[in-house]
This record gives structure tokens, C-alpha cells and sequence, in this order.
């Protein structure tokens, strides 16, 4: 189930990001890059991503290859800032946000795929109302106007905070014992970059001049805006837990 989602959003963001970004006459891209972005997450699913993903960004490359060659100094001529854009989308993108179905199949995967999806939405909300009430220092002004130092702060320590509780509810609802440390280094990572991930992808709609990438979700944008942080949190906290084992033997 988890890696049909996962699916579904690394093809409805590969597409929003190239029809944002790219020529909106070469539909055909669009769609290789969609599909492509859908079959790594369903390659993670079967533990094949050492497989699965050098054969689909092959593939890919080999298509958008082919593309731009047959239509080359032509009015849809791809450059190759668009074959890097549709290698971006279709098949990087989805290889990070496929940490969430790896996650999901470790030894508690049930528990520890949670990490970055707490990280990620706490992070955004101690930001937000961080900096509602409290910001006064713009920090990056020229790519994400609204966003103050205050509010970044504010979203380190919600970020931090909230993983933090997270063990404290494991520890009382399953059996399992946590490291408190390794928590607090899980929380504050996710929360950095998190909002790397966010002003990563504001940076991409104020090179473009783009106010969303989609429609989607009405009020909110497209898939792309809700889910820009996940594709840095669901990474960090994939490697972290492989790294760091957040739960003590008993």
C-alpha cells in the first residue's frame, strides 16, 4: 500500500515539476519521466532499487536522448538543461522519496517510516507559526521572501521536539526502549534538512517564476509543494536508521 503512494506521488511530481519548469509541448517527456518516477518506488517495494533504478534511469536517458536528437533545431528542441531536468524529476526525486518504502521494510519498519513524515510536517508547522508570531529576520529573502530566521528556529526545535516525543509514545505504547540521543540527532538533522529541501524547491519556482507546481490539491498546490521537504527528510532518516539504531535490546 505504503509503495503504491509513494508511488503515485514520485509520478505526480516528476510531472509537475517538468510541466512547471519545461516546454509544455513535449507531452511525451512528461510521461516517460512519469512513469519512470512511479516504477522505482515498486522496485524499492521488492528490494530490487539496485536494479530497478540504474534500469530505469537507463532507460530514461536513453528516451529523452532520442527525443532531443529527433528534435533538434526545431521550435521543441530539448536542451540539456531539460535532459538534467527530466533525469531530476523521473528518476532522482523518486530514488530519494523511495526511502520511505525502504524504511518501511526494516526491522520495524512500521515504526521508524514515521520518522521522516513526523519530521517533515512538524518541522514545516513550528516554522510557520514560528514565524507568524515571532519572525522579524528575513533569512533568504530573494528565494523565499515569507521565511525568517525566527521561523527556522522555531522549526528546528518543533522538528527536533516532535521526534523526540515520538520515542516517548514508543516507549509506552510497544515495547521497545530508545536512545534518547540518537533521537535528539535524528530530530535536529530532519529538521535542517528539511528546510533545505523546502527552500531547495522555492529556489526552483523563483528561477522559473512559478507560484505552484500543480492544482492538484486545491489551497495547497500541487503534489511537489506538499511533499518538497520529504524528498531531504525521507533520505536523512533512511540513512540515519541504518546507521543509528534508535531502539536499546532489552
Amino acid at each position: 500500500m505504503l509503495a503504491a503512494v509513494v508511488a503515485i506521488i514520485c509520478a505526480c511530481s516528476a510531472y509537475e515539476l517538468l510541466y512547471s519548469v519545461y516546454s509544455k509541448d513535449n507531452v511525451r517527456i512528461h510521461i516517460y519521466a512519469a512513469f519512470s518516477a512511479a516504477l522505482i518506488p515498486i522496485g524499492a517495494y521488492f528490494d530490487l532499487g539496485a536494479l530497478v533504478f540504474p534500469a530505469v534511469l537507463f532507460v530514461l536517458m536513453c528516451l529523452i536522448s532520442v527525443e532531443a536528437i529527433i528534435v533538434f533545431r526545431t521550435k521543441r528542441q530539448i536542451k540539456f538543461a531539460h535532459i538534467l531536468i527530466t533525469l531530476f524529476g523521473g528518476a532522482l526525486i523518486p530514488m530519494l522519496l523511495s526511502c520511505l518504502v525502504s524504511l518501511r521494510i526494516m526491522q520495524d519498519g512500521r515504526l521508524l517510516v514515521l520518522l521522516p513524515v513526523i519530521s517533515a510536517f512538524s518541522t514545516d508547522a513550528g516554522a510557520y507559526f514560528t514565524g507568524v508570531f515571532f519572525g522579524r529576520t528575513r533569512a533568504f529573502p530573494l528565494v523565499s521572501p515569507k521565511k525568517t530566521v525566527e521561523g527556522y528556529i522555531g522549526g528546528l526545535v518543533a522538528g527536533t521536539g516532535a521526534i523526540v516525543l515520538y520515542g516517548v509514545v514508543l516507549v509506552y505504547t510497544t515495547l521497545h526502549l530508545v536512545n534518547l540521543w540518537a533521537l535528539i540527532l535524528f530530530g535536529a538533522i530532519g529538521a535542517v534538512v528539511s528546510q533545505l529541501g523546502d527552500l531547495v524547491f522555492s529556489l526552483v519556482k523563483r528561477e522559473y517564476d512559478i507560484k505552484d507546481y500543480g492544482r492538484i490539491l486545491p489551497g495547497h498546490g500541487g503534489v511537489l509543494d506538499r511533499f518538497d521537504s520529504m524528498i531531504f527528510t525521507a533520505p536523512a532518516m533512511y540513512l540515519l536508521a541504518v546507521l543509528i539504531p534508535i531502539f536499546v535490546a532489552i
